[in-house]
Formats: structure tokens, sequence, C-alpha cells
């Protein structure tokens, strides 16, 4: 530890005040520098260890001021569709895109993690990062939940079931098979999306499947078990 915090005074001294160095003192300053990290070279460990948890308390210090700024718009949206409990103890905020592969893999856990827990609610978010189809049937299914969402899930389902990237056929196909018809997108729809992606860049959200659990981002897929204990944790964290 002692050698670390030398380092870090040195790396200190020659970034900060250089201009207090004669030419010959900031050669020394380096070959001390120099030196120290070939006699310990753990010391760069350590600094990257460090400047990573710095990092990670960083953002999650961000996370948690964009979730206290924008509370109504992530978790009480009524334009955005939503799942489970009416009153949760904890909601879940998912940011998706129906040409995703990892998000057709996540989006069966949603229906799940309601139902192995009960007082949670899971609010859906599109984030059509892959295609122009990705706007297109993000834009239809918020137009179907913003007129008739009792039967979104199942359009949802039926999107999310596609292999590959969805087109013009697909979408249709869509639709004939959830026994839905959408003439056209709402205004309101593509409202939505806007807002979602200017919460994600809020959030340093960059890809999907991306899932608000508490005041942790999990990006990416992952097995349900592990989502499930996060889920768990975060949940506990809310009830006590």
């Amino acid at each position: 530890m002692r050698s670390l915090l030398f380092i870090l005074f040195l790396v200190s001294a020659v970034t900060h005040a250089a201009s207090a160095f004669t030419p010959e003192q900031e050669a020394r300053v380096k070959e001390l520098v120099r030196q120290t990290l070939m006699e310990n070279p753990h010391i760069l460990a350590e600094v990257a260890e460090k400047l990573n948890q710095q990092a990670s308390e960083a953002q999650n210090k961000n996370i948690q001021a964009t979730i206290e700024e924008n509370k109504a718009l992530l978790f009480n949206d009524v334009y955005s569709p939503r799942i489970g409990a009416k009153k949760p103890a904890l909601t879940l905020v998912v940011f998706t895109d129906y040409n995703c592969p990892y998000c057709k893999k996540f989006d069966p856990y949603l229906e799940k993690i309601v139902k192995d827990y009960p007082e949670v609610a899971v609010v859906i978010k599109f984030l059509p990062f892959r295609s122009e189809s990705s706007l297109t049937s993000a834009q239809l299914a918020l137009t179907l939940w913003n007129t008739d969402p009792d039967r979104f899930m199942k359009f949802n389902e039926v999107l999310m079931s596609k292999v590959g990237n969805h087109d013009i056929a697909s979408i249709e196909a869509a639709q004939k098979r959830a026994g839905v018809a959408i003439a056209a997108p709402d205004a309101k729809s593509l409202e939505t999306v806007k807002a979602s992606l200017a919460m994600a860049d809020k959030l340093n959200i960059r890809g999907t499947p991306a899932t608000l659990i508490g005041d942790r981002v999990l990006s990416g897929w992952v097995e349900y078990d592990q989502f499930k204990s996060m889920v768990k944790t975060a949940l506990d964290a809310v009830k006590h």
C-alpha cells in the first residue's frame, strides 16, 4: 500500500506540478516512477482496481441521481407497457428491441419474474437500435398498448419469437398471429420511443437488453436464476 501511495504521489507531482521542477528533477522523478514500477509490478493492478472502483462508484451515483430525477417517466409513464403488481414494492425497467437476439432470450423472463415475485412490476421501454423495423415494430406495439393494452403481451410475445430481424411481412404476420390489427402507429408512440432513448442516454445505456433493477443496471442477458437473484436482492433492500 505504501508503494502504491508513493507512486500515486509521484505521478500526481509530475502531472500537476511539472512546472515547479527543473528538467533534472523531473527526469529523476520519472526514473523513480519507472524503478518503483519495475520493483513492484503489482502496483499497476492495484491502480487499475482503484480506478475501476472509482468509475463504478461514479456510475452508481449517476444512476441514482437519474432515477431520483426521472421517477415518473421511468416507473409511472402510462404510455410505457407494464405488467405485474399494481402497487409494486419494486419496479423493474427493461430496455429492449424486437430485433435484438438477446432481448428475445430475455423477454420470457418478464412474465416469469412477476409470477415468482407478485410484489414486482415490469415496465417495458423500446430502444430501436437495430434497424428501421426495430422502430416500426416498437411503434406498433406501443400503439396497441395505448388502444388495447390487454392484447399487448400476446403481440409482444409473437414479435419476440421471430428469429432474425423483422421486415414488413413478418410484422404483418405477427399481427395476424396475435389477432390484432394496427393500421398505423400513432403519434404518441414515437414520442414514447424518443423519451426512452433520452432516458437510456442519461443512464449511459448503449445496448439491449438493459434492465434497471433497483439502483443498478443489468447490461445484457444472463441466465434466469442470476436475474432472479438480483431481483430478490433489490426487493429485499427496498423492504428493509
